[in-house]
């Protein structure tokens, strides 16, 4: 025999005997998990289940039908067929039966054909127990019974190195992961809250939003705070990226923002909160009652706002832990600091506040790119954000006039595009444009007068990085403009035309002797002149305005106030003609029609609100925008009186 063979064996077989006592270590630091199988022999073992599946369709059918008896002869015939793997993807009819959600009484009676230590090893494809399949899909009734036939199923890992616990949680499974974690601890062997494990298990909590179980399992286990999984990831970094969680993410209308303040909520103790959210209810709540609570827009915004106080109660916990836990200050350092440069790339102001009220050094803290979170705020656009620079001592004049490494200064970060996300949350390319000026003419406040005309690498001012970047946006703002006041250029030109007409054609004509109109002592006639009046005068003040817009110069400051005035009073004026011209011709119809009947008062009154309504409807909304961005009290000032630095 050829020695260097003998070379290779002994090499191989040294090998073989390192990986056996590694395969005996990973045993033994998983206790009932079964063998991971080779792939070789896995690929085989799915090749054989496709050519026996077949034989197997009767008993599938049973299973997701729930018809014990039938199941019950099959299995009388072929007893092997209780543990066998029936499908291609080698499940067992513990498998499908579970995955139905129904069935409970099966369910026990199938589990009691199945021997005790048998049920750790009847895995499908994926490595996942029967637990595994119920916490994916919420059979909390199943996972009970496996529970209690065989509790080591409660740390078998699958093929992803997950717990049940962890399938449950990352599909947001709340009734089967509260009782998972009563009879889940954090056993010594599987170790299913320490290490890698237990990172992502906080983790897949706080990503499904069941905020208040993340509350109740990082109380019982302070340390969760402070886990990362490999690639950094943790339970405050992941829950800075829960924009809509927080009342700062939430795009609320003005009656939702007044129920909101109304609705009064109270989060209770972490350690009881998993098992029910207490809902306070004061004088005035319990006057209305709980049916007013149970009205659908009403309770999504109570659930919305304990969500969110559950959120920021997290967040402050997490904090909590982190701090005293932790006696290396690079170490928390690195998890509070990346958590807070992830929040100001997301724009939750809230998380910033309170790992600032902790760590209160790291409202400093900069990115790979060396940037703080003005700059972050500036970029993305977050103005919840930037605003925070109201809420800080005299200090954020110095951290506001670095230079970047190409020379630009904030100015210029203001002075490029909006990320597209931004823009499409302001209806119309006009009005984009007047956002991005108010952001450049707001950024402008705070930069050191020397730094306002100052030239970045490329030689060029914050002024001419705005023109360059925005002179796209100014061409589709005129667009938008010139198509908008086309369209209400033709409705005041009828509507002139129309109202100037009945004023010369007056209801019920002239007098033939004197001239003077038939109806012109009755009431109702004055309403009609009154309003026909104001219908022209106004229907022509706003065709003035459009013809005005039309022939704009279009520049960009003209997109700050000049434009969007002058649209204002357009829309407005517009509105005010429809409406009188309405009531100009409602009372026409009653003059020439109604004498005597007064009943035809309703159907004129109820069919001339209807082109006023729709034009409530469909026009009101982008007038209501124009006041607010134009005159309102705008994104930018203090948001709380809560001192940061």
């Amino acid at each position: 025999m050829d020695p260097s063979s003998n070379k290779q064996e002994n090499k191989a077989g040294t090998s073989l005997s390192t990986q056996a006592e590694g395969d005996k270590r990973r045993e033994s630091s998983t206790s009932a998990k079964p063998d991971i199988t080779p792939v070789n022999n896995l690929l085989a073992m799915k090749e054989q289940c496709k050519k026996e599946c077949l034989r197997y369709i009767p008993l599938v059918k049973a299973v997701l039908s729930g018809d014990w008896e039938s199941a019950k002869r099959f299995f009388d015939q072929d007893p092997t067929a209780v543990t066998a793997r029936i499908t291609e993807m080698m499940e067992t009819a513990l498998h499908i039966l579970v995955g139905t959600g129904k069935y409970i009484h099966f369910v026990e009676n199938l589990v009691g054909l199945i021997p005790a230590e048998a049920l750790p090893a009847l895995t499908d494809d994926g490595g996942r127990t029967a637990l595994h399949i119920a916490a994916w899909v919420g059979n909390t009734e199943a996972a009970r019974v496996l529970v209690q036939q065989h509790p080591r199923l409660l740390y078998v890992r699958d093929n992803t190195n997950w717990l049940p616990i962890h399938r449950a949680a990352i599909n947001a499974r709340r009734d089967t992961l509260s009782y998972l974690l009563t009879v889940t601890e954090n056993d010594p062997v599987s170790l299913p809250f320490s290490n890698v494990s237990g990172a992502q298990f906080i983790i897949a909590v706080i990503t499904s939003n069941l905020y208040d179980i993340a509350l109740n399992v990082v109380d019982r286990y302070p340390h969760l705070a402070t886990l990362r999984t490999p690639n950094k990831n943790c339970a405050l970094a992941r829950i800075a990226t829960k924009v809509s969680s927080f009342p700062s993410g939430s795009h609320l209308n003005f009656w939702q923002r007044i129920i909101y303040s109304c609705v009064p909520v109270k989060v209770d103790n972490p350690v009881n909160i998993s098992q029910v959210t207490h809902v306070h209810k004061d004088n005035w709540a319990q006057s209305f009652g709980e049916n007013f609570f149970s009205v659908p827009q009403i309770k999504h915004i109570r659930e919305q706002k304990v969500t969110h106080l559950q959120a920021l109660q997290l967040v402050k916990s997490l904090c909590e832990k982190i701090s005293a836990s932790l006696n290396d200050r690079d170490a928390y350092l690195e998890i509070a600091r990346d958590s807070i440069v992830i929040a100001s790339n997301t724009g939750i102001r809230e998380v910033i506040e309170e790992i600032a009220e902790w760590f209160p050094n790291l409202i400093w803290a900069r990115d790979l790119a060396d940037r703080n979170f003005f700059r972050r705020g500036i970029i993305h656009r977050h103005e919840n954000i930037f605003n925070l620079t109201y809420q800080m001592s005299d200090q954020k004049r110095i951290a506001t006039n670095f230079l970047e490494q190409s020379w630009d200064t904030m100015l210029h970060l203001a002075g490029r595009l909006a990320p597209r996300n931004k823009l499409n949350l302001v209806p119309g390319a006009a009005l984009q444009m007047q956002r991005e000026l108010q952001w450049f003419k707001e950024v402008k406040k705070f930069v050191n007068p020397m730094y306002i005309d100052f030239e970045n690498k490329k030689g060029e001012t914050a002024a001419v990085v705005f023109t360059k970047e925005h002179k796209d946006l100014v061409v589709e703002g005129e667009k938008w403009m010139k198509d908008t006041a086309n369209s209400c250029t033709i409705v005041a030109a009828l509507i002139a035309t129309m109202v100037f007409a009945a004023a010369i054609t007056v209801p019920g004509g002239n007098n033939s002797e004197k001239g003077t109109p038939i109806f012109s002592k009755r009431k109702v006639f004055i309403i009609f002149a009154v309003s026909d009046a104001i219908s022209l005068f106004t229907s022509t003040t706003s065709l003035l305005m459009f013809l005005s817009i039309l022939t704009s110069r279009y520049a960009e400051q003209d997109f700050l106030y000049a434009l969007p005035k002058r649209l204002i009073i357009g829309l407005f004026t517009l509105f005010l003609s429809i409406t009188t011209m309405m009531v100009a011709f409602s009372t026409t119809l009653y003059l020439v029609f109604g004498h005597n009947k007064e009943w035809i008062l309703i159907p004129v009154a109820a069919l001339s609100c209807l082109p006023i309504t729709s034009f409530v409807t469909l026009q009101f909304p982008l007038l209501q925008d124009l006041i607010s961005s134009t005159y309102g009290r705008g994104i930018f000032g203090k948001q709380s009186d809560r001192l940061l630095y």
